[in-house]
């Protein structure tokens, strides 16, 4: 099956909820309560993953390339993402070439560190929690499952949702390691 069902089922010890998964990258999963699996996002770095660090970084990437170009001011995120990355286009493009969705992920933080200095760090983050709401919306549109928001990213942002989102938000119970488990005794039951 998949590590999202299994982070599911971990995050609601193998009761129906809800789940969005944010990391390198982000999911959604939900299991309702007559046993329909719902999975939304998860299409991958490269196309979307949004508000997962590989989105983070790619779009401070953007923020720092446009300022470059002069097509968006140079705050401090563009500097940041300049002093990690490169600050002039061959260097910038070299880095882009060599990265991959760790790479871009190691960028998040940064993003974090200067949302209250960077209006362009604030708008990404703010992007990020629209993305999480639409994610959670589309998995459970009439707000009727617990909502449990984990991985890196996620705990970063949790606090911010707490407040602007209509879904119950609950710590998760366990992780995919204890979903896997909950699965594999059902298989193994199935076997008897």
């Amino acid at each position: 099956d998949t590590d999202g069902y299994a982070a599911v089922l971990g995050a609601h010890a193998g009761r129906p909820g809800a789940l969005v998964a944010i990391g390198t990258g982000s999911v959604g999963e939900a299991l309702h309560a007559d046993g329909r699996r719902l999975t939304v996002g998860g299409w991958g770095w490269l196309l979307g993953d949004e508000a997962g660090g590989a989105w983070f970084g790619q779009h401070a990437l953007r923020i720092a390339q446009q300022a470059i170009d002069a097509r968006a001011p140079a705050g401090a995120l563009a500097h940041a993402i300049w002093a990690d990355c490169g600050a002039d286009r061959p260097t910038l493009l070299d880095w882009c070439a060599d990265a991959d969705q760790r790479r871009y992920a190691e960028l998040a933080p940064r993003v974090f560190e200067l949302e209250a200095h960077d209006p362009a760090a604030a708008a990404l983050i703010a992007a990020a929690l629209d993305a999480v709401r639409s994610i959670a919306d589309a998995l459970d549109p009439r707000a009727e499952l617990p909502l449990a928001i984990t991985g890196g990213i996620g705990r970063q942002l949790q606090p911010r949702l707490a407040h602007v989102m209509s879904q119950c938000i609950v710590d998760p119970a366990g992780d995919a390691t204890d979903g896997a488990l909950r699965l594999l005794q059902r298989s193994l039951q199935a076997c008897r």
